[in-house]
């Protein structure tokens, strides 16, 4: 059966109770109903998957021993469908064995019955706030998204805001630009939009990739040739420095460049003008030039692999773009930037991540950047079979280097993943105040070293003070660093 509260405001928050004992779904739907909540009630588990597919609801208790469907298939069920559900199971028959099991598949609690109504009502309280906490940060997170592009350029961060400032006050004005960064942070955008704010912004980008290119063919590419300049150059040909008259040549990796070929770019940077393969008859051009590299040029210029006098001619003015991991804050804003944008791409409907997902991004180190993420997000979006990327919808690559979870992606709660380090007491009531103890033993363990103990825990600090005034740990001695 199904029963919705009546006498109260709209409500915004749904509360699915499957329990196969009709007067503890009577008590349980009587105890929760209050105004902002509505309460479903199903007496079997298959009508309680059936509401959760109909309605959607942002919270599922469920009781664990059921005919035809255990509780924690029902939780399996449920992730499957919306792995964003917060699913709390309730059981006479408490193990830490399958509590562990519970939270590893994605439930939020585990409690062990009977349970006080006061208990109970707690949890919802929390779970409710902490959905509409949720709903209200995308709605943020969404406004912000909109305000914070750049010429095309996502960040919201101090440094990608101090670095849309550096490339506002450059562009007017730069005849030579270095742009350098770690591969997959976005060098390329930045070129992008110094062309576009720059004077020469109607005129042409042209791309030279100089890691792409045969070094026997550099000079032909970059500089054109004349006919019967070599065998097979049957025609006359401009070269990409031409092309780009009247507008801009971005030397992509320009630390792939052969000695040779630098010596004639300095003279062409210099004199403004650009001599072909086999010409003696110089042509004048009128070019900016951006280079980019992910090397380090002051170190090749030490090996000689780099000419020294072409380097300070182009980082006259030099632009830095961050790693993604320098970016504080702005991991969830891309990640809600490529998730739209791989929506559209697919013909997708997906509205978010799930927890496990979202855990499983904050615990990698991206050493590919923003393009690593992009990746991930678009192979999450064509995996996906639902609204929500879940954490089995990302690489298997990105699941197997935690130890926080599985390949099947199943995230271990703290309790969880620190088991190896520390013996959980059967006595305990519920996940949470396992958590708890383990929070504490691992700040006792740390002396108070949030960053030690957080690796005790194999969580972030943030996921730590998270914690810590969760547990009301703060203020305590356990706030030495």
């Amino acid at each position: 059966m199904s029963s919705t509260m009546s006498g109260h405001t709209a409500a915004d928050i749904r509360v699915l109770v499957i329990d196969d004992h009709p007067a503890s779904l009577e008590l349980l739907e009587s105890a929760l109903s209050r105004p902002g909540i509505e309460v479903l009630t199903a007496q079997t588990p298959e009508l309680g998957l059936e509401l959760v597919r109909d309605r959607r609801p942002q919270i599922v208790l469920t009781d664990l021993m059921m005919p035809n469907i255990s509780g924690l298939e029902v939780l399996k069920r449920v992730m499957e469908i919306d792995p964003s559900i917060d699913v709390i199971l309730m059981t006479a028959h408490y193990s830490t064995e399958t509590a562990v099991e519970a939270i590893k598949n994605g439930a939020s609690d585990y409690l062990n019955k009977p349970v006080s109504l006061t208990v109970i009502r707690d949890r919802i309280t929390n779970l409710a706030e902490a959905a509409r906490q949720k709903r209200r940060a995308l709605q943020l997170e969404e406004e912000v998204l909109a305000n914070a592009e750049f010429e095309g350029i996502i960040g919201n961060s101090p440094v990608m805001w101090e670095m849309f400032s550096k490339v506002k006050r450059i562009a007017p004005h730069y005849r030579a630009v270095l742009v350098t960064g770690e591969t997959g942070t976005g060098k390329d955008l930045v070129a992008q939009a110094l062309h576009r704010l720059s004077p020469v912004s109607r005129g042409r980008l042209v791309v030279l990739n100089c890691s792409a290119v045969v070094e026997t063919l550099f000079e032909s590419e970059l500089f054109g040739h004349i006919k019967g300049s070599f065998t097979g150059a049957t025609t006359d040909k401009p070269g990409l420095i031409e092309q780009a008259h009247g507008g801009t040549l971005f030397l992509d990796e320009i630390g792939d460049m052969p000695l040779s070929t630098q010596a004639k770019l300095l003279r062409v940077l210099q004199n403004q003008e650009v001599l072909r393969v086999g010409s003696v008859t110089p042509r004048k051009v009128d070019i900016r030039v951006i280079a980019a590299t992910h090397r380090d040029l002051r170190a090749a210029i030490a090996e000689r692999a780099f000419r020294e006098d072409l380097f300070y001619r182009l980082s006259m003015v030099e632009i830095r773009v961050p790693r993604l991991a320098e970016r504080q804050g702005d991991l969830s804003l891309l990640t809600r930037h490529f998730l739209a944008k791989f929506s559209q791409q697919y013909g997708k409907p997906l509205r978010g991540l799930s927890r496990r997902a979202e855990i499983q991004l904050s615990r990698h180190d991206f050493r590919g950047n923003v393009r690593e993420l992009e990746n991930i997000i678009g192979h999450a979006a064509m995996m996906a079979t639902g609204e929500i990327l879940d954490a089995p919808d990302l690489p298997d690559y990105l699941l197997a280097h935690h130890d926080g979870g599985d390949v099947h992606g199943h995230t271990h709660a703290p309790a969880a993943s620190a088991m190896a380090a520390h013996e959980v007491p059967q006595a305990l009531d519920s996940i949470e105040e396992q958590e708890r103890m383990l929070v504490r033993r691992a700040l006792e363990e740390a002396n108070g070293n949030q960053s030690q103990a957080a690796r005790i825990l194999r969580i972030g600090r943030d996921a730590l003070r998270y914690k810590m005034k969760k547990y009301g740990f703060e203020g305590s001695s356990f706030q030495i660093q």
